[in-house]
Formats: structure tokens, C-alpha cells, sequence
């Protein structure tokens, strides 16, 4: 029996999946997400200061208001694969025939190629959020070589803290410490602000680890799931995207991923090329957007 399938997902429908998908890339996780950017989104931040004055009877502005204000422009994607159906089919049949009467129900083909399509989603979101930069195929993350949005050469505002060296489970620590030690000399006004973190790559963290475990800090010789990942307080943010021996210490709420999920230009699309060329193959395509921003760069220390 001949198998064929054909779906087709736009909009809405497609926007489903496609957030699935991007969510997928863990660092979104910690960044704060804007969806359905049609075209550009204007980020904007407030700061005031001496706003608050002696109570008088008369009506005297006081103060002063500056306004931020960063463009965040999704830049549109796509995917195109030609793959041959038995590529997939034979282990979303093993997932059909999972033993045991209290089994899921298994996934329909259009559902399971979807999901196949979505990891690739991910992980080309995950490497462009941190270090892409405006090639092919890929949108400017935030440590991307030249035009990161992080670094000194493009915005000037953002804190450089200097690393002593590559990381390694020798170094980590003292690395760590220069990092916090630059962030209260710095950005001291978001220090206990709930939603900041260290952001480090899964290698960075594995050092972290090793060296935390050796030193036995609070029974971590292990680092067992009861370990929360801190260090002297702060979040730690493991992204799997990020470039090695780099650290970010930022805010959630400052540094921004933009997508839309409900233009008709969000599309999914499967389909099975039997009936066209007799060929055992079907198209895969996905159009979707994505680009990051920052909001106030003198809030976010940054080492190298």
C-alpha cells in the first residue's frame, strides 16, 4: 500500500508549530520573547531620576525622563528539503507500535516530519541568537564576530569585563568573580533585580561544575539535581548557542527576541512528490522570522 502525505499550514496554523518549534532553542528561555513583529518593533526603556521632590502647592516639573529607544526587524526564513520518505517512516512506524496498553497514542507522519523540521529550527535559532551575523541562512546575534550586538565595536555602551585567559576548571572561578566584581562596579542598580542572570555556554558551565565540585561546596560534589545553578548569588543561564569563554550578565528583560507566528508568510509545508514525479521523496518547507535587540546596553556587562 502506497503511503502519501500533504499538509499545508499558514498563518495561525503554521504559527503553532513554528512556536513549538522556536522553543525548542533553550536560550529563548531566558530572553524576553515578542511575537507577531510584521515588520519592525520599536523597544523602548525608560529612565528617570530626581523625579520625586518635596510636596508643594504649585504644580513644578521636576526631573528628568530619558527614553531608549533599539529597533528589533525580524529577518524572514526559510527551510527547503527534498527527503526521501523512508528516511523517516521507518522510525515513526517503530514509534506506531510502542508496547504496552497504556502507550500514547502515536503521532500522525505530517506531525512527526514536523517535529523532525522543528529541531532544525532550533538549532539554527540557538547559533544565530548568539553568534550570527547578517549572512545567509542566518540572523546578527548578540556576540556574532564583527557585529555582535554586545560587543564594543557596536555599541559602546555595553560594560567590557576581560577574561585572564580560556576558561578552564582552573580559572573558572577567579573569571566569575571579575565578572560580578565588574557588574557591581558597573550596572550595581539592576544587581537585585529578579529576572538577572550569567549567561554561559554548556562547556563554560561544565567547568563551572568541575570546579564547584571539587572544591565540595555545600555537599556539591556532585552537582545533584537539588543544585540550583548560582553563583554568589546570581542565576546562571546555560544557553546552548553561546560561544565559549565568553560570559553575559544581563537582565531577561533586556535583551529581546522577535518573531511573528501569525503573518501569512508563516508557512509550513509538506509535500509528497509521488503523484508528480513517482518519486518516493517529499518537500519539506518553513517560512518564519527571527532577530534579537538589546535594551539598555550600560545595564549589561559583557567578558572576553
Amino acid at each position: 500500500m502506497a503511503f502519501t502525505t500533504t499538509s499545508n499550514f499558514a498563518g495561525k496554523a503554521a504559527g503553532f508549530y513554528i512556536s513549538a518549534a522556536l522553543k525548542e532553542a533553550k536560550s529563548l528561555d531566558y530572553l524576553t520573547m515578542i511575537e507577531n513583529i510584521k515588520f519592525k518593533s520599536n523597544i523602548q526603556r525608560m529612565a528617570g531620576s530626581n523625579l520625586v521632590v518635596d510636596a508643594t502647592c504649585d504644580f513644578t516639573d521636576a526631573g528628568t525622563l530619558a527614553l531608549t529607544e533599539k529597533v528589533l526587524e525580524p529577518k524572514n526564513l526559510q527551510i527547503n528539503i527534498d527527503l526521501c520518505k523512508s528516511t523517516l517512516l521507518d522510525s515513526w512506524e517503530a514509534l506506531q507500535m510502542r508496547a504496552g496498553a497504556g502507550a500514547p497514542p502515536p503521532a500522525s507522519f505530517d506531525d512527526y516530519v514536523i517535529s523532525y523540521m522543528g529541531e532544525i529550527i532550533a538549532q539554527a535559532t540557538e547559533e544565530s541568537i548568539w553568534e550570527g551575523t547578517a549572512v545567509a541562512g542566518k540572523f546578527n546575534g548578540f556576540l556574532g564576530a564583527v557585529t555582535g550586538l554586545l560587543l564594543p565595536g557596536v555599541d559602546a555602551t555595553v560594560v567590557q569585563s576581560s577574561a585572564s585567559g580560556a576558561y578552564t576548571a582552573a580559572n573558572i572561578i577567579a573569571n566569575l568573580q571579575t565578572l560580578t566584581a565588574d557588574m557591581a562596579a558597573n550596572i550595581s542598580a539592576v544587581l537585585r533585580k529578579e529576572d538577572l542572570h550569567i549567561y554561559m555556554s554548556p562547556k563554560t558551565y561544565a567547568l563551572y561544575v568541575s570546579a564547584v565540585s571539587t572544591l565540595g561546596y555545600v555537599n556539591a560534589y556532585n552537582m545533584n539535581g537539588d543544585y540550583a545553578p548560582v553563583f554568589e548569588g546570581y542565576k546562571i543561564a546555560v544557553c546552548n548557542g553561546m560561544p565559549d569563554n565568553q560570559l553575559v550578565a544581563a537582565e531577561k528583560s533586556n535583551l529581546f527576541f522577535g518573531t511573528d507566528l501569525l503573518s501569512d508568510q508563516t508557512r509550513i509545508s509538506l509535500m509528497d512528490m509521488a503523484a508528480l514525479d513517482g518519486s518516493d521523496n517529499m518537500r519539506l518547507v518553513a517560512r518564519y522570522s527571527g532577530g534579537v535587540q538589546i535594551g539598555i546596553g550600560a545595564d549589561i556587562v559583557h567578558q572576553s
